[in-house]
This record gives C-alpha cells, sequence and structure tokens, in this order.
C-alpha cells in the first residue's frame, strides 16, 4: 500500500470566547467522522483532532491561527469540513 501525503490548511480562530468546550466538542465529532488521522497543529503543539481533551489543551483564544493536518483516503474532504466549520464560527451567536 502507498503512503499518503498528508494536507494541511491554515485556519483561524474567530469566535468571540476562542475554541473553547462547545467548538472543540463539535470539531472532535466532525473529525471522528473520518477515517484520516487529523491532527491540529499550533506553534511546537500537536494535538489529535478527534480528542477533545487534546484541543483544550492547546488554549486557542480568538485571533489563533492553527494548522488541521490531514492523512488518509478523506483527507481532503476533512479538512474542507473542518475549515468550513472554522469559518462559520462554529455556528455559534456572536
Amino acid at each position: 500500500m502507498e503512503s499518503l501525503d498528508v494536507v494541511t490548511r491554515r485556519v483561524c480562530v474567530a469566535n468571540e470566547l476562542g475554541l473553547h468546550a462547545r467548538p472543540a466538542a463539535r470539531l472532535a465529532r466532525e473529525a471522528q467522522r473520518f477515517t484520516s488521522k487529523i491532527t491540529l497543529c499550533s506553534q511546537e503543539q500537536e494535538v489529535d483532532a478527534k480528542s477533545i481533551l487534546d484541543i483544550l489543551t492547546l488554549a486557542l483564544g480568538p485571533g489563533c491561527n492553527v494548522e488541521i493536518r490531514a492523512q488518509g483516503e478523506d483527507a481532503q474532504v476533512a479538512l474542507e469540513q473542518l475549515e468550513q466549520l472554522f469559518l462559520n464560527r462554529f455556528e455559534e451567536v456572536q
């Protein structure tokens, strides 16, 4: 089996309260729908995007940039879906 390339996308946390428990849970749930390995990278930290606790350890506040990395058969679709969550501010009323 050939190795699949890692695809990445940079996003910004636009939520007024940052990536707190509710959006972190939504992000983890969405990431779990995909078979690809998905990680979030911020500064020197890299965490599993399928784990709410891992996401919360990043302590991403408003305006923070984060890189989403995915590797697997559905990596591109996963990135597009996860990026939309960030762009839509996790559908939180601001």
